[in-house]
């Protein structure tokens, strides 16, 4: 008697070795993803950087030989910073140096630009770091009460309070704080800096609490209204339902199900705050007198610094791209929605 035929489909039949193509992890493509896309945005953003330099027509020799400049003079100048040369060989030497770290030399003083940035930097990752937690934590409890009160007097409360807080600029918040809790209240400075490492982290703390408060007013309104439309819609899926109806206790159906999938929304708004939030600090380190990243692109734009304003801008772009990516990892990490179709 003949066996009969396998009735397994042609595709289950394992080819070759035998072994099916593994996959690769989730979390690697999760990745790999979102550096497909910023790899290139850099590389256009750079070029369109070192492009305005060229457009500008501004020239080392302008700044340093002033009402003194002859052509002569000028020919000089400009051949010793080797602004003479074609364009594009410009672009791949400053290209080349930048992979290197090296953001070139100052117009104005002859410094080195990224030993002036990284501690200028310092001075705005501090007070925009503050603002950004600041906003995570404020903005994530009022999110949480208002979806958790959803429709009540509580839940609108919340809603008009953070309405209000997002038409608020960071110059008016950052001078009303001024005068009421340094110059009212005595509570903390109006001006100045101490980094941690000399006067200690609660010195530190001391002088950034005010620009971070007023800098964080955007982000607290705007990650407590996406966490609540987020836990809100979440809250009304069928898994939630589900979960519930098997006998679940609350705070797991809400840690568990609702949560993760509903902070989606909160998490990748911060990724369109960190850029504003760099932007801001122009502003903000004027009021408080901070000497930091964002008061020293504004002044080397004043003076026509170019290299000055070229290496401010890539540092720029560096940190959002980098914070971007960490945004996207993170995503994919608390929410699983957020990998489907990987």
């Amino acid at each position: 008697m003949t066996a009969p035929a396998s009735t397994a489909p042609a595709s289950a039949v394992p080819l070759g070795s035998g072994r099916a193509p593994r996959r690769a992890p989730r979390w690697i493509l999760g990745v790999a993803r979102p550096v497909a896309v910023f790899v290139p945005v850099f590389l256009l953003a750079t070029f369109v950087t070192y492009l305005l330099r060229d457009i500008s027509g501004l020239s080392p020799a302008h700044i340093q030989l002033g009402e003194n400049a002859t052509p002569e003079l000028v020919a000089q100048v400009e051949h010793d910073w080797g602004v003479d040369r074609p364009f594009w060989q410009q672009y791949l030497d400053w290209m080349t140096g930048l992979l290197h770290g090296d953001l070139g030399k100052s117009w104005w003083n002859g410094t080195d630009i990224a030993t002036i940035l990284f501690d200028k930097a310092l001075v705005s990752l501090s007070v925009a770091g503050f603002a950004l937690l600041i906003g995570v934590v404020v903005g994530s409890l009022l999110g949480i009460v208002a979806a958790l009160t959803a429709t009540s007097p509580l839940d609108r409360i919340i809603t008009g309070f953070t309405t209000a807080m997002s038409v608020m600029p960071p110059f008016v918040v950052g001078v009303a704080l001024v005068a009421v809790f340094a110059v009212g209240l005595g509570w903390f400075p109006s001006a100045g800096y101490s980094a941690p490492a000399e006067g200690g982290v609660a010195l530190w703390l001391w002088y950034i609490t005010l620009p971070a408060v007023a800098l964080s007013f955007d982000t607290i309104a705007d990650v407590a209204r996406q966490l609540r439309t987020g836990l809100t819609a979440a809250s009304r899926e069928n898994y939630v339902v589900g979960a519930r109806v098997r006998g679940f206790s609350p705070q797991r159906v809400f840690t568990h199900h609702v949560l993760r999938n509903g902070i989606g929304p909160a998490v990748t708004v911060l990724g369109m705050k960190f850029p504003a939030l760099l932007g801001g600090a122009v502003v903000t380190e004027a009021i408080f007198g901070l000497s930091g990243y964002g008061q020293f692109a504004a002044d080397s734009a004043l003076r026509g610094d170019v290299p000055a304003v070229q290496g401010a801008l890539v540092v720029s772009i560096v940190l959002v791209v980098v914070f971007n990516l960490l945004v996207n990892i993170v995503l994919g990490r608390l929410s699983p929605a957020a990998q489907r179709g990987v």
